[in-house]
């Protein structure tokens, strides 16, 4: 099985998750629901992933495309509401947290609200939810973007919709780390340059000369994908 984009970054998001973790992803996130169960079957066999439907360590054979889908509550050990979740992150109960956004700077702050002045925007986006809690709260945050250019990785945000404990991003182009409150590359995904990535990234972003590259997946990684995915939604955020 070939690989491209949507492959890549679900198994260099997986690999970021450690056996034993307790796991959540926010709504409308394909990749996340993909790169959690893909570690659960390769090697993270005891993560406990919370999905945003209140599953708890549910198994399902097969992932639907929407992250709201009754279909992940498939043996589920039982229900978490939003108040238990909100509780549970705040005492620090949430390890890894997968996280989307629109704009993403330096620092890893996010905007999800608004493009342009908050108070008249020229693009009104979904909003960020519960982000403003959860990104100070759970113990690591890891961004992800299905593009990778000038108007996602921002010099300033229109807006900040949330904060904090931003350990990785991933994107179709490589892995960036926070490295003392600044992004920088810590892989380059396959056949990418550090001269793309600085130039489609609109702020300095720091790329070491040795700069190693993602490990590409594995037959292992690539049979969970494509019995977790049979219909490829994974392809569907880069459209």
């Amino acid at each position: 099985m070939e690989f491209g984009a949507p492959e890549i970054m679900a198994v260099a998001m997986a690999r970021l998750l450690r056996d034993g973790e307790v796991v959540f992803n926010g709504v409308g996130s394909f990749l996340p629901m993909l790169a959690i169960e893909v570690a659960r079957r390769t090697h993270a066999p005891n993560l406990i992933y919370l999905n945003i439907g209140g599953g708890m360590d549910a198994w399902p054979e097969t992932l639907p495309w929407s992250s709201t889908d009754p279909g992940l509550l498939a043996g589920t050990a039982g229900i978490v509401d939003q108040p238990e979740f909100y509780q549970l992150v705040m005492r620090g109960g949430v390890d890894a947290m997968f996280l989307g956004a629109v704009q993403i700077d330096a620092a890893g702050r996010v905007n999800s609200s608004a493009i342009g002045d908050i108070g008249r925007p020229k693009v009104r986006l979904p909003g960020g939810g519960g982000a403003a809690v959860i990104m100070p709260t759970a113990r690591r945050v890891i961004l992800w973007r299905a593009r990778h250019d000038r108007r996602t990785f921002v010099e300033r945000l229109d807006f900040v919709t949330a904060a904090g404990n931003v350990d990785r991003v991933v994107t179709p182009l490589c892995v960036m780390r926070n490295a003392g409150g600044r992004l920088a590359v810590e892989s380059l995904h396959p056949g990418v340059t550090a001269d793309i990535v600085r130039a489609e990234t609109g702020f300095p972003v720091a790329v070491p000369p040795d700069c190693p590259e993602t490990p590409p997946p594995s037959g292992e990684e690539l049979d969970a994908i494509r019995a977790l995915d049979p219909k490829a939604y994974r392809a569907l955020d880069f459209q």
